[in-house]
């Protein structure tokens, strides 16, 4: 099921506007907040089969719960591996699906101290639940932002962001100058790493699909700050000694893709660099040429930001 269909589970049944996958629920004052909206599953399997729009009546707000309006909420890749019982964290079922969102506190228990009506806040780790209109959560399960971000950021900034700052310095210790380079670069992380790295003064090299819109899509990594954007078939091609007369060779390689564009990826990384793989999307295994190992001694690394989060 793409995501597109799951979207529109989420906007069935009740008003909202739509940006991409992210969707914007509306606003309801405290009395109004007695039932919630939410996508249910039951089992596991392919979305359109498992997934219902059903209405929930909400518990009463405990001594240490919050009533949340949600705000917004996307839908990413793991979400649905959730659904389809594949993904590493699998909730108690049944569950409501979603893992990253941003709601506004409307109701606090009398023992929570760290949060107050109208704070925003993410939830701390993955399984809360944030396909739904509005929940009852306990409060140390949430993390409060500020007020004065898109409403969009705020939503999305619990994933993707944290797993490309991460990346970026856990790994390798770059300094200005060097050079990083990833495929997928036109996904949710691949766009939070170019504006990270840009701002560091790192380098990007950013491999990306050839396609109708390739033009526009490379412009508009550029304006993000990417230094090179490339396609996969540049990759394996002579060109690219070219390119390194401009740049170093990336200490780091971050690979979301797998298969042969993770292969690729290796061939161009200097001696003694990292690849850190952290998503498959072509659901093919990472080959590791026996020679990088031997003769560049490269680092082959993997990060998951759910687990990362849940130890820091």
């Amino acid at each position: 099921m793409k995501l597109s269909r799951v979207a529109s589970f989420l906007v069935r049944g009740h008003r909202a506007s739509r940006s991409g996958a992210v969707l914007l629920k509306n606003s309801y004052s405290v009395s109004a907040v007695r039932d919630s909206t939410a996508l249910l599953y039951r089992n596991h399997g392919e979305p359109s089969q498992v997934v219902q729009l059903e209405s929930v009546h909400l518990p009463q707000v405990g001594p240490e719960s919050v009533l949340v309006n949600m705000l917004a909420a996307p839908i990413n890749p793991s979400d649905i591996n959730m659904l389809q019982g594949t993904y590493a964290i699998l909730p108690e079922l049944p569950a409501v699906g979603g893992n990253e969102g941003v709601a506004r506190v409307m109701e606090v228990g009398d023992k929570v101290k760290a949060l107050k009506v109208g704070d925003w806040v993410i939830p701390r780790d993955a399984g809360i639940g944030t396909w739904r209109t509005a929940a009852v959560l306990k409060a140390d399960d949430l993390v409060t932002l500020p007020k004065d971000i898109p409403v969009l950021s705020a939503a999305t900034l619990g994933v993707n962001p944290c797993t490309a700052f991460r990346m970026l310095t856990d790994f390798e210790e770059l300094k200005p100058g060097d050079t990083v380079i990833q495929n997928a670069a036109n996904s949710g992380v691949g766009q939070a790493v170019i504006q990270i790295a840009a701002a560091k003064g790192i380098q990007t090299i950013n491999v990306i699909r050839d396609r109708p819109d390739l033009q526009q899509l490379s412009e508009r990594l550029t304006a993000l700050g990417a230094t090179h954007v490339i396609t996969e078939e540049t990759l394996r091609r002579p060109e690219m000694k070219e390119l390194f007369k401009s740049c170093p060779r990336p200490k780091l390689a971050l690979n979301g893709v797998g298969g042969k564009s993770a292969t690729e990826l290796l061939r161009h990384l200097q001696s003694g660099g990292s690849m850190v793989t952290y998503g498959g999307m072509a659901k093919q295994p990472v080959t590791v040429p026996v020679s990088a190992l031997i003769f560049k001694d490269v680092k082959i690394r993997g990060f998951w930001a759910f687990l990362n989060r849940a130890v820091v």
